[in-house]
């Protein structure tokens, strides 16, 4: 007997009232998506639970993909069997002992088919027996068990679960909205992705591109770092904007102390001109209150004058530690450290100012006129489909109407 089945057990979109069938339809959605590399595998849907039926496809690989999909709170392997008390004793010892560590155990009955001639509480002590006289070094704790044993007696079979799997939480993706991602090369910004993707939220993005002074490997780094977060959602689109001679014109004519807050406030009024064009309606960045000169409260200040789009910020409370500890989970931080410059590490100033007002920005900026250099840096705009398999392609994206 083997483990046909992984039951998923939703998180807070349980509490989702009417709007809960929407939200399954979603997550079934993006399973099975997920599981097309297990092509053997079919998703059941009942009235408060989900299946993925294994049909023969190796449990563990399914597990941990399932285990990748944001919305779901924890799994287990179950087995389906016939309401027989052999079959049952049987299924409820393999479910022991896939908990390879636990050395105490429960068993919780229940039994919603009230032909079935066995009592919940007569099937407890009765599995467990069978459990305690296969196994060794065994004793039942009801309190505190190391792991619980549930079995159902339903009307159409009885199901057996035991250990359960943490899922990615949070809600499934799609259901929340869409938002641009300012996706730098860095720690930071892939992380902030990976936090809003966990809350519903799908994902484009968009990466400043300045070469000769950043170059294809930094680009090529992003576009991996783009291919992780696809694992966790979809398809990620990349904008890659070429970004030089706006850096070279901003290095050139503005006061040194203002070319960060400057260049800050040109990369949003471009990235909300491509989320206007892709129906987007928030900007994401990898922002933390005080890590670097341009996360100031008044530099964020002076930024947000140039945008009236909501800008999420899910890494602002959050230090360094924290932000790379959730780097290394999602598997971003090998990336995110190889030894290729992003936009934001060139003409950096020696003395950026920590406090930049929005009247100064906007009087510096008026000296200068940025908007061909902007509608250039728009039409020159390439778009890479990312997808979770590592493969990336580029497509046509025009903005010649978009000025």
């Amino acid at each position: 007997m083997n483990f046909d089945r992984i039951l998923i057990r939703y998180g807070e979109m349980a509490l989702k009232g009417k709007n809960r069938n929407h939200f399954e339809q979603v997550l079934q959605r993006n399973l099975t998506l997920k599981l097309r590399p297990f092509p053997n595998t079919k998703i059941r849907k009942t009235r408060d639970r989900m299946y993925v039926l294994l049909n023969g496809e190796e449990p563990n690989d399914v597990m941990k993909s399932c285990q990748e999909v944001f919305g779901i709170h924890s799994l287990s392997f179950a087995i389906k069997v016939e309401k027989k008390e052999e079959d049952l004793k049987e299924a409820a010892l393999l479910a022991f002992t896939d908990a390879s560590s636990a050395k105490t155990f429960k068993v919780s009955a229940k039994r919603t088919d009230k032909d079935f001639p066995i009592h919940s509480k007569e099937l407890n002590p009765l599995l467990g027996g069978h459990i305690l006289r296969n196994t060794e070094h065994v004793t039942v704790d009801v309190h505190n068990p190391d792991v619980e044993i549930k079995v159902e007696v339903r009307s159409d079979a009885a199901y057996v679960t035991a250990q359960d799997y943490p899922g990615a939480g949070g809600l499934p993706v799609g259901t929340t909205g869409k938002s641009l991602l300012l996706l730098s090369g860095g720690i930071d910004s892939p992380v902030s992705g990976y936090l809003t993707l966990k809350r519903g939220v799908e994902l484009s993005a968009v990466h400043f591109h300045s070469p000769p002074y950043t170059s294809e490997r930094a680009k090529q780094k992003v576009i991996d770092l783009a291919g992780v977060l696809s694992k966790y959602g979809n398809q990620v689109n990349v904008h890659v904007v070429p970004f030089t001679a706006i850096q070279q014109k901003i290095h050139r004519e503005m006061p040194e102390g203002y070319s960060m807050t400057i260049m800050r406030r040109i990369m949003m009024r471009i990235s909300e001109l491509i989320a206007r064009k892709e129906g987007i309606l928030s900007l994401t960045t990898g922002e933390s209150l005080g890590q670097v000169a341009s996360q100031t409260m008044e530099s964020m200040n002076a930024i947000n004058e140039v945008t009236n789009y909501p800008i999420i910020r899910p890494l602002v409370s959050m230090d360094k530690l924290e932000i790379i500890d959730i780097s290394r989970k999602i598997n971003t931080y090998d990336i995110s450290i190889r030894p290729y410059e992003d936009c934001c590490t060139v003409f950096v100033p020696k003395a950026p100012k920590t406090k930049p007002t929005r009247e100064k920005a906007a009087y510096y900026e008026s000296s200068t006129d940025f908007t061909k250099d902007v509608q250039t840096a728009l039409q020159q705009t390439s778009v890479i489909q990312v997808k979770a398999d590592t493969s990336s392609k580029e497509i046509e994206d025009e903005f010649n109407d978009l000025l």
